[in-house]
Order: structure tokens, then C-alpha cells, then sequence
């Protein structure tokens, strides 16, 4: 039984956005290994690692600005052009993802809709870019639940499995920038009307 904390929680860390997504059903011994997922494509995991290794050294340039701030501000700006440089990448992967599809995304799982049914306990590859971070995650996830839509879709839900602690946090702050844009030109909209 939920309280009503735990649901305004739950919802704070949930949001409905348009991203590239792209699913795969995972083979029984797939499934079973939980190692980090790698994708055929050399780009996509560039991309992923590229986060992924930003994300990781993080408090270093946090531990060098507190000693040396030119060093730093070189750093950040060397940061910033490696960020200008992903999304060039990010731009090359969106071409073979095709269009954008609407989903809910959570640090614990992804909805969306499919031409396919995926069974429930099923194990899926979740391959997601989440722009415009250029954020490449290729995620594992069992289906929740599946349900018939209209035009011959499906409703599937998803939770995350075997994340690294990485992964979850890139995940967690996706989500916070996107839920602080989405405040900002609702607030924006709101003083334009008045």
C-alpha cells in the first residue's frame, strides 16, 4: 500500500518525453548475464562511454577546482567542446533510430508503445538516446506488462534491471533537467500571459 508521499515521490522522478528508443528481445543467456550491455553499433557505445566516463570523473574536477580554478575552467571548457563533439555523434545515431516516440521514463523503468507484443517476465535490450544531452544508454529491462492498442500496438512497461550505479544517476539527472525545463517554460508561459 502506497502512501500519498510515496506516490508524489514516484511521480517527481517520472516524466512523459519524446526520445529515440529502440527495443530487442534478449535471449535466455543474454538475459541471465548481467554485464553491461554493448551494442553493435561502435558509435552508440562511444556515445555511452563518452557519458559514462564524464560522469565518473566528476568529483575529480570537483577536488581540482577547490585547489586550482584556471585548471578547472580549462577543464570545463575542454568539457564542454568533448559535449558539442557527442552531439555531433548523437546527431549520426538519431538518423538510424528513425523518429522520436512518445514514452514515460523513470529511474526505474520505460513505457511505450511497440509493433510488438513482449510477454510479461520477458527481458528486453532498451536502447535509448535522450537528447539534447546526446545521452546514449542501452539499458536491460523485463516487461511488466503488455497490453493491446488501437492501430496494432502494443502498451509495454518496463523496469530497469541490473543498472550500474552510473547508468542510474545519468538516468536520475536526464530526468530532473528535463521535469526543470519543462517548469521553466511552463512559468515562462505563464508570466508571457499575464
Amino acid at each position: 500500500m502506497s502512501t500519498l508521499d510515496e506516490e508524489d515521490r514516484r511521480e517527481y522522478y517520472r516524466i512523459e518525453d519524446s526520445i529515440a528508443l529502440e527495443i530487442r528481445p534478449l535471449s535466455a543467456p543474454e538475459a541471465a548475464d548481467q554485464e553491461v550491455l554493448q551494442d553493435a553499433s561502435p558509435l552508440f557505445n562511444l556515445l555511452s562511454e563518452l557519458h559514462l566516463s564524464e560522469f565518473e570523473s566528476q568529483h575529480l574536477l570537483r577536488q581540482i577546482s577547490e585547489r586550482d580554478r584556471n585548471t578547472a575552467n580549462y577543464l570545463k571548457a575542454m568539457n564542454k567542446r568533448i559535449d558539442l563533439l557527442s552531439q555531433v555523434v548523437a546527431q549520426t545515431v538519431l538518423g538510424k533510430f528513425g523518429e522520436p516516440q512518445h514514452v514515460v521514463l523513470s529511474e526505474g523503468g520505460i513505457e511505450f508503445e511497440h509493433h510488438l507484443a513482449y510477454p510479461t517476465g520477458s527481458h528486453l535490450a532498451v536502447k535509448l538516446l535522450l537528447m539534447p544531452q546526446a545521452l546514449g544508454l542501452l539499458l536491460r529491462a523485463k516487461v511488466t506488462h503488455c497490453e493491446p492498442e488501437s492501430f496494432g500496438t502494443f502498451a509495454i512497461g518496463s523496469e530497469f534491471e541490473a543498472l550500474t550505479d552510473a547508468q542510474r544517476q545519468l538516468l536520475a539527472r536526464y530526468i530532473l533537467q528535463r521535469q526543470a525545463h519543462k517548469r521553466r517554460l511552463a512559468r515562462e508561459q505563464n508570466e508571457s500571459g499575464n
